[in-house]
């Protein structure tokens, strides 16, 4: 593929292996867990459908350690995730 002089491609992802999948889901949990514990939201960027899935699934995962619910907000940049009921879901 060629470009224009001067013209920078465009940035493209690689999606997840099954296995970086699983290791981020993982990894994740223990420091959103930590993170919402500690000071009651995680806050990250999540800017493509992969990612804000993933958070999605972490979110669900640190909810059902905690025996609490949680929730997630995104605006198509970022992922907010916190206790339900709080009033810190501004993203």
């Amino acid at each position: 593929m060629s470009h224009a002089l001067g013209a920078v491609p465009a940035f493209r992802r690689t999606p997840l292996s099954a296995d970086e999948r699983a290791r981020f889901i993982v990894n994740m949990t223990e420091l959103v867990g930590q993170m919402v514990v500690a000071k009651g939201r995680f806050r990250v960027t999540a800017d493509t459908p992969e990612m804000v899935e993933l958070f999605q699934i972490v979110a669900r995962r640190v909810g059902d350690l905690l025996q609490r619910p949680l929730v997630s907000y995104s605006n198509g940049r970022d992922i907010v995730i916190t206790f339900a009921g709080s009033d810190e879901l501004t993203v």
